[in-house]
């Protein structure tokens, strides 16, 4: 596309603009004409992206300003001399002023200048950084990520307060321009690592990111049907710091108030922040208590189903396995009806305004719970395992990986169906290749540091150790600076 230079015609200028911007079309493009020191000019920005303050206080000074004040050399007077405010540069073409103007920021052309000046004087409707919902704790900070990208880059830097943090930011997509930023310590990160998470932003050729930060992440993967996430999200602060320390690298995405940490294992699905802010031998607890919700999720089901597949074959101490009331449906079928009715249960959940989403939950459970087992359709047991899985299913912290989970235990549970014990032994063994498979972005193993293991890593995710002796930086993210 060819540059268009800004004119030191302003009246040729406005008309490129009033064809490009739509500016006598859309109410909200604000085009103000004035004149100041004998000079036409004109102010163009986005209604209710602009200060009104900042605007009126400008507005004030220019118009006092006589002709001798500003003649010549006017652009760089005014900038220095006249508009008080602190964030002003220069533009030069016509393309910088129509991006500027959507961006939000105020726009300053001047009859008889081929240079137009940007005053960021911005402000975006925004909430309060509320603790987010799907990460809280019972001690800790309660501020949380919003939808203004500045405002999460200034709440990671008020926990980080190294000159070496990094936020360089990237505009992604031909239509939407969506403000995107990487986040790193300089000395710390991998410089490949954030040089290929770089180049992967840049070369992104879409309109827009539509569903914000998780379709740049769909571009950073690239085509994958692998239900595993490689990407780890957080809405807390604290989090996103802690991992920049550690030598991550966070990609945050403008209207989204969640950003994403880059590489992850799949142990990283299995920590929260609460173990952090309680005593070491308490959030070990609860970490073991998340991997056994994690195993639960998982195997119970099946595992329960393939044990009743060959329950005169057990021995004595396991005959209490099996349904004492079998019901009119096969169990199979039990399971994969409760399977099915509880992603029901969930999306209507979703779907529901807060005031009823209780009662609906307690629809859904008698409905599934007591009036079928009294109905006679299914067991008891039925009902009780595939609960318990729910409960483990709702215990892990990430939901993206709770997903996955779900998904294998599903696949495991029809294979055990239709082929018995071979069919869950298979089951098993094509979730671990998957897992064992996977890689996530830098070609980190995803099992690290299980596979390849790596003993004081692999101690490190399964006891929480008292922060005083954690003195080394994750190894596989080859960091620069390798300990703390």
């Amino acid at each position: 596309m060819k540059v268009l230079n800004i004119n030191s015609n302003i009246e040729e200028n406005l008309k490129i603009l009033e064809d490009q911007l739509g500016i006598k079309e859309s109410f909200d493009v604000v085009l103000r004409n004035f004149e100041f020191g004998g000079k036409k000019s004109a102010l163009l920005f986005i209604d209710g992206f602009a200060k009104d303050e900042a605007l009126l206080r400008i507005m004030e000074s220019l118009l006092k300003t006589k002709r001798e004040e500003i003649v010549p050399n006017t652009i760089k007077k005014l900038i220095e001399q006249k508009i008080a405010y602190i964030e002003v540069e220069e533009l030069t073409t016509i393309e910088k002023i129509i991006d500027t103007v959507l961006q939000g920021p105020i726009v300053m052309i001047v009859d008889g200048e081929d240079t137009a000046i940007k005053i960021d004087a911005r402000e975006y409707p925004i909430r309060g950084p509320e603790e987010p919902d799907t990460e809280r704790v019972t001690r800790g900070a309660r501020d949380g990520l919003v939808e203004t990208i500045v405002f999460n880059t200034a709440l990671i830097r008020r926990r980080i307060r190294d000159p070496k943090l990094r936020n360089e930011i990237f505009t992604v997509g031909t239509r939407s321009k969506t403000d995107v930023v990487i986040s790193y310590i300089q000395d710390i990160a991998n410089e490949e690592l954030v040089n290929t998470i770089r180049q992967k932003i840049q070369s992104v050729e879409s309109d827009a990111l539509t569903m914000g930060e998780k379709s740049l992440a769909e571009y950073i993967i690239g085509k994958n049907w692998n239900p595993f996430p490689k990407v780890k999200y957080t809405e807390r602060p604290d989090v996103a710091a802690a991992h920049l320390l550690e030598g991550h690298i966070v990609v945050m995405v403008d209207t989204s108030p969640s950003v994403m940490i880059l590489p992850v294992t799949i142990f990283h699905f299995t920590q929260h922040a609460e173990d952090y802010y309680q005593n070491p031998v308490v959030g070990t607890y609860m970490r073991w208590i998340r991997f056994l919700a994690l195993l639960l999720a998982f195997i119970l089901p099946p595992f329960w189903f393939t044990l009743v597949q060959y329950q005169p074959q057990l021995p004595e101490w396991l005959k209490f396995i099996g349904p004492k009331q079998s019901g009119t449906v096969p169990i199979f079928i039990q399971f994969l009806i409760l399977e099915i009715g509880i992603d029901l249960i969930r999306t209507a959940l979703i779907h529901t305004p807060n005031a009823l989403a209780t009662s609906l939950g307690l629809l859904g459970a008698i409905m599934l719970g007591e009036f079928a087992v009294k109905v006679g359709l299914f067991s008891p047991e039925a009902i009780l395992y595939m609960a318990v899985a729910a409960i483990g299913y709702f215990a892990i912290p990430n939901i993206e990986f709770g997903f996955a989970i779900r998904l294998f235990r599903l696949i495991i549970l029809i294979l055990t169906g239709l082929f018995k014990l071979p069919g869950f032994i298979a089951g098993i063994l094509i979730t671990i290749i998957i897992i064992a498979t996977t890689k996530s972005i830098g070609n980190i193993p995803y099992l690290w540091p299980l596979l390849p293991f790596d003993s004081k890593a692999f101690l490190s995710i399964l006891f929480r150790k008292p922060i005083p002796e954690v003195h080394q930086r994750p190894r596989a993210l080859k960091t620069k600076d390798p300990d703390y």
